[in-house]
């Protein structure tokens, strides 16, 4: 656990943090653990915002149930974690417990990214049962945390094959995943990645993922718009949210150029989220993001921004 801040330091910053300033001065308390949202002292937000573990670890220490309590203390109602799958189980109870005390939803965790390889466009029965193995422990890690969503990238295409039949293949895999993932009710949100940061992946426009989750046609396949990604693939954030809205689960956040807070690239989140609010979004934007300052301060600039951006 970290230290506590007198109280007066603690009024501060929570004061300057919901006004989002820019300029915050006084290090957050991470103290004693909040009941629960309602009762945190930093103020709430419109969305589920969802911090990655580690990103607050200069205000609250390496520990991660305490990073979580430090995360509801601020306000926010959600958090997320790449590498949820692979941690021990005991340490997933333990943070699925705390979770559950703080009124923390958890956002998607990746069950399959490998960027090196084909795997879903082609039909290698070999592929498919490593796949198959994967969903199956991911369908455990969601039953151990109470986590709904699982993370998927289709992986790289072959230029060997026509586009066609690939993408027939990537609609025929997901079919099988989403037969392992349907009993338990986790949904697999496919990510398309931007060409630039990534040259050769299958998947990187939403309209492609929109077509195949479609095709799918599962409660448990849907779409994670990740906005940094998208921005640089094709922009139309805003009109590809609308024409995607019925397939869309997860969003991940991230300025460009950069990928830190919002506030720091070209993009204008403070409209993204209104409208995202304004179209009843209920679910998770996961801050997928590096902080453009180091350290506490870093700490304290992301915090001002999301302030700033959910204040509309």
């Amino acid at each position: 656990m970290g230290m506590r801040k007198d109280s007066r330091s603690r009024r501060e910053f929570l004061k300057m943090a919901t006004l989002g300033s820019a300029a915050l001065t006084v290090a957050p308390s991470v103290g004693a653990a909040p009941a629960g949202p309602a009762a945190g002292q930093g103020a709430g937000f419109k969305l589920k915002y969802a911090p990655g573990l580690g990103m607050f670890e200069a205000s609250a220490g390496k520990d991660l149930v305490d990073q979580l309590k430090f995360m509801a203390d601020q306000g926010f109602t959600a958090w997320f974690d790449n590498g949820l799958m692979g941690r021990p189980a005991a340490e997933q109870e333990a943070l699925a417990r705390e979770s559950a005390r703080l009124g923390l939803t958890i956002g998607p965790f990746v069950v399959y990214a490998d960027f090196a390889v084909e795997s879903f466009v082609g039909r290698d029965a070999a592929v498919r049962d490593m796949l198959a193995g994967r969903f199956r422990t991911a369908v455990e890690t969601g039953k151990r945390t109470g986590c709904r969503w699982t993370l998927a990238v289709p992986g790289r295409f072959n230029l060997s094959a026509d586009w066609g039949y690939q993408t027939a293949n990537v609609v025929e895999n997901l079919k099988r995943m989403a037969a392992i993932c349907e009993p338990s009710g986790l949904v697999i949100v496919l990510e398309p990645l931007n060409p630039k940061d990534h040259p050769g992946l299958f998947l990187t426009k939403m309209a492609q993922a929109y077509e195949i989750a479609k095709a799918v046609a599962s409660p448990s396949v849907k779409i994670l718009d990740d906005m940094y990604h998208q921005q640089i693939t094709e922009g139309n954030i805003i009109p590809n949210i609308d024409a995607c809205w019925d397939e869309l689960a997860a969003f991940h956040v991230g300025d460009s150029p950069g990928r830190k807070e919002p506030g720091t690239g070209e993009m204008n989140y403070r409209n993204i989220f209104k409208h995202i609010r304004g179209k009843g979004y209920g679910g998770v934007l996961c801050l997928e993001h590096g902080k453009s300052l180091k350290g506490l301060e870093g700490e304290k600039a992301l915090l001002a921004a999301y302030r700033l951006a959910d204040n509309f």
